[in-house]
């Protein structure tokens, strides 16, 4: 599916500085032209200005921010990575979906996603092995 529906994507700031780094002079085609042009929005309270193209900072009321966002936005807005924004959209109840990839790789360390966050109850709504033995799964939030 890629990009196909993604209208904006939705990133903290870390990713945003690790992405606005790469992307703007990458040669990777199409996908840096469709990441450069794509709007862009990323969550902080300590990122004073974005430079990367198309980007604009959401801080203060990042909820009525987020909400105004999904409102106002005819299509998919997408995430990669930023573990504590996920949790964060999670507990605020802003997530419709969550796109899972699991690898075959068992590392032993490292960040746990759902670390410090409420229960949320998921519902699997589509699954996906890849070649590779990669598990693509996709849950939305349980009608609680």
């Amino acid at each position: 599916k890629g990009f196909e529906t993604t209208k904006a994507m939705l990133m903290g700031r870390v990713l945003y500085e690790e992405w606005a780094g790469y992307w703007p002079t990458s040669e990777d085609e199409p996908i840096a032209s469709i990441m450069n042009d794509m709007p862009k929005y990323v969550v902080s309270s300590t990122l004073s200005e974005a430079n990367w193209n198309n980007t604009t900072i959401v801080n203060g009321d990042v909820a009525a921010g987020i909400q105004g966002l999904k409102d106002s936005t005819d299509g998919d807005i997408s995430m990669s990575g930023s573990a504590t924004l996920v949790r964060w959209l999670l507990a605020n109840r802003l997530l419709d979906r969550l796109n899972l990839l699991v690898h075959p790789i068992a590392l032993g360390t490292g960040q746990r996603l759902f670390e410090d966050t409420p229960t949320q109850p998921l519902e699997l709504v589509s699954q996906e092995t890849f070649s590779t033995g990669v598990l693509n799964l996709s849950y939305a939030p349980a009608d609680a």
